[in-house]
């Protein structure tokens, strides 16, 4: 492993602190650290700041919290703010609503690569196991754990890494919630793009712009592995103007965006 890769793990909340402990705890859990922990918080209520007080005084590396007043959701602007305020050269992205397996961070560190970013899935964490899963703080799984769905994904073997194949274009698998990527790429494309607005499409649009700036992928399979805790689905109201603007980026190769992290770096 490359040991001597420091990374900042960024992950955005928007009022579910029971989510953002279980994603702590799983952090703390980790065989391989971080180096620092940023939370781009969207406007959460003062329940979620309890929570991140409480565990400043924990944690075994820096936790950063980073907050915007609530004007629904702004989720591409906290987490340009996020990594502009990031101290190392590597970030990892995970969602709030995820559990990490401990060999997370390790994984993604030990293949990261110049060139490349990485993607991996999640496994789901179904409906009927929240309630235990909040009231016992359940952070571990295996290939048998209840309350779980595509448990093929809970499976780690690091050595198929190997035979990974590189993705020349965004797949359809990407998923915000499991990634990393080297914060000199990020900045080279100005981040994410404030100009997407509600839910979806941010994450995907920020890879399409890799891509045409010549990075490519490597998805994790056996290795990076996450729990998505079930939620019901956000509002959709703006994906279509979303959509619309991840075709342009796409179509005219648009590598640069306007309203991005610049704007605080």
């Amino acid at each position: 492993m490359k040991n001597k890769l420091k990374c900042s793990l960024v992950t955005p909340t928007y009022n579910w602190p029971e989510a953002l402990d279980l994603l702590l705890l799983s952090i703390m859990n980790q065989t391989v650290l971080p180096n620092e922990v940023i939370i781009a918080d969207d406007g959460s209520k003062s329940d979620t700041k309890v929570l991140i007080d409480y565990y400043q005084t924990i944690f075994p590396v820096p936790l950063i919290h980073i907050w915007q007043e609530d004007i629904k959701n702004r989720k591409p602007r906290i987490m340009n703010k996020a990594i502009a305020k990031a101290q190392y050269d590597y970030i990892i992205e995970i969602d709030g609503d995820i559990i990490m397996n401990k060999h997370f961070v390790e994984d993604h560190l030990q293949f990261a690569q110049k060139g490349f970013y990485l993607f991996g899935s999640r496994v789901n964490i179904q409906p009927s196991l929240l309630e235990d899963l909040f009231s016992k703080k359940i952070i571990h799984f295996n290939l048998f754990s209840n309350g779980i769905k595509k448990r093929g994904r809970t499976i780690r073997i690091p050595f198929m890494m190997n035979f990974a194949k590189i993705v020349e274009k965004r797949s359809s698998k990407l998923r915000g919630c499991n990634m990393s990527f080297w914060r000199e790429d990020f900045i080279k494309i100005n981040g994410f793009n404030e100009d997407l607005v509600g839910w979806g499409i941010d994450d995907s649009e920020m890879i399409e712009r890799l891509h045409n700036l010549g990075i490519k992928g490597k998805r994790l399979k056996f290795a990076g592995i996450a729990y998505h805790i079930y939620h019901k689905e956000q509002s959709k109201s703006h994906i279509e103007i979303n959509h619309e603007i991840e075709r342009q980026t796409k179509e005219k190769k648009l590598t640069f965006i306007e309203k991005g992290i610049n704007q605080f770096l």
